[in-house]
């Protein structure tokens, strides 16, 4: 057989090992990939430091929020601050479907490296700009648009990142243990939110208030630019996946642009399933991660050190259960493992919430660890059932678009709707409330779903590893 054209849309830099071999069975013509194990952890590791490094962000701004909204908004009412700070939070996630819709098609055109590395720029310029931005004492009106302006930039280019690194990490990872491999993506977010959380309760407890509130609040937003650097350099290091790498030499150079539009119409029952997953996810994720330790502070009156050392510790608690998990979602199916995430929120969200409202120390850390542990079903399962939705031709821009648009809806707005809903109504159960509500959304998304796990991505060959 003649030795396959050289594809110009990948650099000899970028051009996968060849991986394609013949099957061993009665199709002849059928073919598997093999998997590089030294290709695949690169992969996982460039993938889940990334997002570790954009996730470092979102972990330092929900647990300063209260410091920002001192920083950037007139004073006064301190509720008024918070909800401004978690606006200006929420406003990034307006724009990820805008990224989303441009750089999700952009990787399926060019490939899934290139993008990963944009947005890795975008994102460590839009974090490192905020460390630098006047406060309001100092610019007045100037400065909270500065940081909407730092804000949006982030957004958009978050808005092409999770879908990239899942789809990078799906496409590499052997059939079998796509689940296990997946859920490092999420293990780099809670390292993230970790590293983000622990450097600002460090500043907490050694700063005083005014020091954290004239100077410290920059540090770790200035700490983005070297994270930055070493993530952009770990993903230019990556080669292409090999299902993109498939896709490309299959149709050659002639390969047609998939309109938008058919990344959507031609996707719709996917588009749906992955809007509801996704729905469940984030609004647990964001109320777990981002809005409880202000919720704490600002609801409870709960001390702030206090509290967020308990929010870092179920986090902790989240990352050791992570892999384990992911193991498990091979073993038994991705469905069976969200299945139990939906239904437990369902049922315990109330029950957690009145032992967190109680306001010891040990009935705060049962509430959230029980929380921290439901939100594991997600975040282990849903790197590698979310790419299995889609085929290889449009999984990256598909995925971008029906990601970020319930992020966008739902999951990013979960702490500003929460906060304004408390406001409205007075009730503290509101959180519970509202989870138990995603919890249904995401039950009837699970039950339309089908199972992914130990099977080939749609459009992909099979991929195993190779034989000892």
């Amino acid at each position: 057989m003649p030795a396959a054209p050289a594809n110009p849309l990948l650099s000899p830099a970028a051009r996968p090992t060849p991986t394609a071999q013949p099957a061993l069975g009665p199709d002849a013509n059928a073919t598997v990939t093999v998997t590089d194990p030294a290709l695949v952890k690169r992969a996982v590791r460039a993938a889940a430091l990334g997002n570790a490094m954009e996730w470092f962000d979102f972990g330092v701004y929900s647990y300063i929020a209260v410091t920002l909204g001192k920083v950037f908004f007139p004073s006064g009412n301190p509720t008024a601050q918070l909800l401004s700070t978690f606006g200006a939070f929420a406003a990034a996630f307006l724009v990820r479907p805008l990224g989303g819709m441009v750089f999700g098609p952009l990787g399926d055109r060019v490939g899934r490296q290139k993008v990963l590395a944009v947005t890795m720029i975008m994102m460590a310029a839009g974090t490192f700009a905020i460390g630098l931005i006047p406060s309001y004492a100092t610019l007045g009106v100037g400065a909270p648009i500065l940081l909407l302006a730092a804000r949006l930039v982030q957004g958009f280019s978050t808005g092409g990142e999770y879908a990239g690194a899942s789809t990078f990490i799906a496409e590499y990872a052997p059939d079998r243990r796509r689940g296990f491999l997946g859920s490092w993506l999420e293990f780099g977010t809670l390292a993230g939110y970790v590293a983000g959380a622990g450097l600002v309760t460090l500043m907490t407890a050694l700063l005083s208030s005014d020091d954290l509130l004239s100077w410290g609040w920059r540090i770790p937003f200035l700490i983005a630019g070297p994270m930055g650097i070493v993530g952009l350099y770990l993903r230019m290091r990556l080669e292409e996946t090999p299902a993109f790498a498939a896709e490309v030499e299959k149709a050659e150079a002639d390969r047609p642009r998939v309109p938008l539009r058919e990344m959507v119409t031609g996707q719709w029952r996917a588009l749906l399933l992955c809007v509801g997953l996704v729905l469940v996810f984030n609004v647990t994720d964001y109320m777990l991660l981002s809005y409880l330790p202000s919720y704490l502070t600002s609801e409870l009156k709960y001390d702030e050190t206090h509290g967020l050392l308990v929010v870092l510790g179920v986090m902790v608690l989240m990352m050791a259960v992570q892999p384990f998990a992911g193991m498990l979602s091979d073993r038994v199916g991705r469905r069976p493992v969200i299945a139990v995430g939906c239904a437990g929120f369902l049922l315990l969200s109330v029950p957690a919430l009145l032992l967190i409202r109680e306001g010891s120390l040990l009935a705060v850390a049962l509430g959230t660890g029980a929380l921290g542990l439901l939100l594991v079903c997600f975040t282990s399962a849903m790197p590698s059932a979310l790419p299995a939705l889609f085929p290889t031709r449009v999984r990256y821009g598909s995925l971008s678009i029906g990601f970020n648009v319930s992020v966008s809806l739902f999951g990013g707005t979960t702490p500003l709707v929460v906060t304004a809903l408390i406001g409205a109504t007075g009730n503290m159960m509101m959180p519970a409330y509202y989870m138990m509500a995603a919890a249904v959304i995401g039950g009837v998304a699970v039950w339309f779903m089908k199972e992914s796990a130990g099977r080939p991505l749609p459009g992909s060959a099979p991929a195993v590893e190779p034989r000892a």
